[in-house]
């Protein structure tokens, strides 16, 4: 007996594709969606193979950035959403850090010669690096801020002035001075030697009369 074997329908249409993918997520229940979520962030470098000058490209700039920074900190993002990584970027970008998803042989050549060469060898797993560019504690303080609402990102080691830390001194580089707080605290500093300064001319005056007048009375009484 013969029996027709069934073929697999061939869609020529990327539209009707698309549909189908689409009715597929819709069919979803929402731990499959969230995974499937993940999945698109832990997939984020990878999904497209760089090629060699694409690679160059992203060292160079990674290395530029990291010659120029205050600090680093590196993080675990595994697990999170696209949506969650997204907000991280933002936030990072509003406190002018640098944030990178990079391969981790890509990162170690970008840190060579740099201060922050002491983070290589710990370079494992999907990683997030996270440069101050401007404030030395931005980093830590955006990284820190962002671990506290979301317990899959973890901060797996830091560095500054290329000393290599524990993730258990980011409250200490956190609470680093801001530059406009450091400004500050600078100017508080230049300025006191100037009001004591000021405050010693204003007294010269007065003693010189209070010191005339006792001479004076000194007279009168020899008198």
């Amino acid at each position: 007996m013969y029996i027709k074997s069934r073929e697999r329908p061939v869609f020529k249409s990327p539209d009707k594709v698309r549909r189908l993918l689409l009715a597929g997520v819709m069919l979803m229940n929402g731990n499959q969606r969230k995974a499937l979520r993940r999945m698109q962030v832990s997939e984020e470098v990878n999904t497209m193979a760089l090629t060699l000058e694409e690679k160059k490209a992203v060292v160079a700039e990674v290395a530029e950035v990291a010659k120029g920074a205050y600090s680093a900190v590196a993080a675990e993002y595994r697990g999170l959403t696209v949506e969650e990584m997204t907000a991280l970027r933002v936030k990072a970008r509003q406190d002018n850090v640098y944030l990178r998803v990079i391969k981790n042989t890509l990162a170690r050549r970008a840190l060579e010669d740099t201060d922050f060469a002491c983070m290589s060898d710990r370079l494992t797993g999907p990683l997030v690096l996270a440069f101050s560019r401007e404030d030395p504690g931005a980093a830590a303080r955006v990284t820190k801020d962002f671990a506290k609402e979301h317990d899959k990102f973890t901060v797996t080691m830091l560095s500054v002035a290329g000393t290599l830390l524990e993730p258990s001194e980011i409250d200490r580089l956190a609470m680093l001075p801001t530059r406009d707080q450091a400004i500050s605290m600078l100017m508080s500093v230049m300025q006191a030697p100037v009001a004591k300064f000021v405050r010693t001319l204003n007294e010269v005056p007065g003693k010189l009369v209070r010191t005339t007048a006792a001479i004076r009375d000194q007279k009168q009484q020899a008198a």
